[in-house]
């Protein structure tokens, strides 16, 4: 008698999927048992051995999630390959659908639509004169930068204006709330910068502490959520927690920026494993490390880490020599990005030749 085809559904999310793979046990094994007796269906699709190289945590999660299904995690992943070439879909091994912003070998970064040629992002402030700083701008060939509306002069166009030093047709800006301790007065500030013609793009602060300058993670979701609203493209300056995170990203965050280091601090990259969780946890959206960052060796950090960018004031404005310091942050973050799509070796206890031992002069056969 012949056994009932079985159907595995489509599913909508990854919880959804876990909670049926655990209510079917048996079917993996029924799925495994038909593959190993259907030698026809092995002659009629050719097989090659392939070798690849996968990113530490992407196998991990794929292990992960073979492991639930009662699935080698190799047969996981031809699965998750095959359908995704069936659909002409990106690949996710978290079975999500939704694309990875890290999952391509772009060079361009992509935000809301809009792709900018320079993942590194940088700001407007500190620098020793507006001359100093449009030279660092064009030495990081950054295509973004950020600027404080509440220290911007939008009202007296006779006076200097360090807008005045930014090309508007090379370089988008990004208005940000810095100095916003509500979500009131960065809701307000938002609207500001619209209604001036800076942008409908906010760079969304809303600070819950003055002496570390922590974000307010109530008051920063509650001004993305209006913000979002009323056509906003939101990317809010957060912590390392992937909690809220994850809300920001429902309320219709564009980005995800959590901070390295307290904002100015120069300390570098102090929570690696907060921001390697969340790198695997925000896949639908780009992650941008904000605030920490005090030389090249820490941006470098945060890209091989995975982020899809790095934004810098501080580091490139306090610098002794301001300009160099932008064009080591530039190489930085591209060398950065570059070591994390390669693939770093793993690391080992103890030492590993170099060089064969096999033909060694002296040695015998």
């Amino acid at each position: 008698m012949a056994k009932t085809q079985i159907t595995i559904p489509e599913f909508k999310t990854e919880a959804e999927e876990a909670a049926w793979w655990d209510s079917h046990p048996e079917t993996a094994g029924q799925i495994m048992e038909q593959a190993l007796k259907s030698r026809t269906a092995r002659r009629r699709v050719p097989l090659k051995t392939v070798t690849m190289r996968l990113p530490m945590a992407d196998l991990e999660t794929a292990q992960d999630l073979a492991s639930r299904k009662g699935l080698p995690y190799q047969t996981y992943i031809k699965m998750v390959l095959h359908e995704a070439l069936q659909k002409g879909a990106p690949v996710s091994l978290i079975g999500s659908g939704a694309p990875s912003y890290n999952g391509s070998m772009s060079d361009t970064l992509t935000i809301a639509g809009r792709t900018f040629q320079s993942r590194l992002i940088v700001g407007t402030g500190k620098y020793r004169s507006f001359q100093e700083m449009a030279r660092c701008h064009a030495a990081t060939g950054a295509d973004m930068v950020t600027v404080a509306v509440r220290r911007v002069n939008l009202t007296d166009r006779s006076k200097e204006s360090l807008l005045d030093f930014i090309d508007r047709s090379k370089i988008f800006i990004l208005p940000n709330t810095a100095g916003c301790y509500t979500a009131d007065d960065a809701i307000r500030t938002a609207r500001l910068a619209r209604e001036v013609g800076l942008s409908n793009w906010i760079k969304l602060e809303v600070i819950g502490d003055e002496k570390t300058l922590f974000p307010d993670n109530e008051g920063l979701l509650e001004a993305t959520r209006v913000l979002v609203k009323e056509g906003f493209v939101v990317l809010p300056y957060t912590n390392d927690d992937v909690v809220n995170a994850r809300k920001l990203v429902d309320a219709g965050a564009a980005a995800v920026m959590p901070l390295a280091a307290p904002i100015g601090s120069g300390l570098g990259v102090q929570n690696s494993a907060n921001l390697r969780i969340m790198r695997e946890m925000i896949t639908t959206v780009p992650l941008i490390v904000d605030a920490g960052v005090g030389t090249a060796s820490d941006a470098a950090i945060a890209m091989e880490l995975g982020a899809d960018g790095v934004l810098m004031n501080t580091a490139i404005a306090a610098a002794e020599d301001a300009a160099s310091m932008a064009k080591a942050m530039k190489l930085a973050v591209e060398a950065g990005r570059l070591a994390y799509l390669a693939g770093r070796m793993p690391k080992k206890l103890y030492a590993s030749a170099s060089s064969p031992l096999v033909g060694v002069v002296g040695q015998s056969a």
